[in-house]
């Protein structure tokens, strides 16, 4: 089975900054890919490009084994109709949230099936219950984003990815803009997505939680992957010594306890 997901040698420039540098990755369906890294390392740029809202200076990215866009003279071009339909397939949630104020929660969650892909009026009301239920938020329906907390509206806004039933999701910093006690349940919701088989990529400092939900963990630096491994060999058993440094920075984490049967 081809990955979902395959990155060639994918780079990324802003006028002279080149930001990613190569960047070879392949990512299998129901896989969860943890992207750690200092500021500017360029994870975010890359979760960015594969979605096309930054467009890649070079490099292909494929997508159930079809490369996006068409290759001439040994560049890629893109138009923009395959873009629109590549973007549905891919969800994506942000640090902010970005709710539509002016909407009931809801709402926000059909918009997309709605305006994009057309869905009738029963199939939107059933999207749109049905993903803010599975992140437990079914009783808000009603409400607006000012009467939710921020923990409740990154979760509205992850049902609002979820509705348009994407094949992959990319989460850049979904906890970082979150108070301390409102980190747990967004964590929470992330996690159970996992344990559904959803393919994630998730750019996060939640050390914890990447040891406890990922797959595997890679480590950005100056825009390359520097190391990647299983969660017990990048945040444990480090080989490299930019991922040390940045390990030790971030003090230590609590791994998961032991069930008890």
């Amino acid at each position: 089975m081809s990955p979902v997901l395959r990155l060639e040698g994918l780079h990324k420039s802003f006028d002279n900054l080149e930001v990613l540098k190569g960047i070879d990755l392949e990512v299998a369906r129901g896989e969860v890919v943890v992207l750690l890294g200092a500021s500017g390392s360029g994870k975010s740029t890359m979760l960015r490009c594969i979605n096309f809202m930054e467009m890649p200076t070079a490099g292909r990215i494929h997508f159930d084994g079809d490369l996006v866009g068409r290759e001439r003279n040994g560049r890629v071009q893109y138009k923009e109709e395959e873009l629109t339909r590549l973007r549905a397939r891919v969800g994506m949630v942000f640090q902010q949230f970005n709710l539509f104020p002016h909407m009931t929660a809801l709402q926000n969650v059909m918009e997309g099936p709605r305006t994009v892909l057309r869905c009738d009026a029963r199939e939107c009301q059933r999207r749109g219950e049905t993903y803010l239920n599975k992140v437990g938020l079914g009783w808000k329906a009603n409400d607006y984003p000012a009467r939710l907390s921020g923990g409740q509206q990154q979760r509205v806004a992850i049902a609002r990815a979820l509705a348009m039933e994407p094949e992959i999701m990319l989460f850049d910093e979904a906890t970082s803009a979150l108070d301390p006690e409102l980190v747990g349940e967004v964590l929470e919701t992330m996690k159970g997505l996992a344990e559904e088989g959803k393919t994630m990529l998730i750019v996060t400092h939640e050390l914890g939680f990447a040891y406890t939900v990922a797959d595997r963990v890679l480590f950005l630096s100056e825009g390359r992957i520097l190391e990647q491994g299983t969660p017990s060999e990048v945040l444990t058993y480090p080989k490299q010594q930019g991922t040390k440094n940045f390990l030790r920075g971030h003090g230590t984490f609590r791994l998961p306890e032991p069930q008890i049967d």
